[in-house]
């Protein structure tokens, strides 16, 4: 892995348990850490459905240090500036525990 890649700075969420002011339980997401990553686009994809409707997805693939990144899950987003990131899943390259790849989908409201 070549550590200059990493150039993009990325807020990773997770979800935690927070209880209000009458004591009940309820979930909320908490920003976890910031980590170095690579950010790549990997497709981008224009639907159009009725009345002149725009959708669009677009799919990126980010790439971290294993270590930084391990404690990940799928049920975390990521923030990238103004981007949000859900993940679809998440690869570790030939088992290596170098880096891992994190392939997720931009939510655009």
């Amino acid at each position: 892995m070549n550590p200059g890649k990493l150039n993009k700075r990325i807020d990773v969420y997770s979800k935690v348990e927070k209880k209000n002011e009458l004591k009940e339980e309820y979930f909320d997401f908490e920003k976890q850490k910031t980590i170095w990553a690579q950010v790549m686009p990997q497709t981008y994809n224009m639907q159009r459905a009725q009345a002149e409707t725009m959708l669009t997805n677009v799919t990126h693939k980010l790439i971290v240090r294993y270590n930084a990144g391990k404690s990940i899950t799928k049920s975390d987003y990521i923030m990238f500036g103004d981007h949000r990131f859900d993940i679809e899943f998440i690869l570790d390259p030939y088992f290596a525990h170098k880096e891992l790849e994190i392939f997720v989908k931009e939510v655009i409201e």
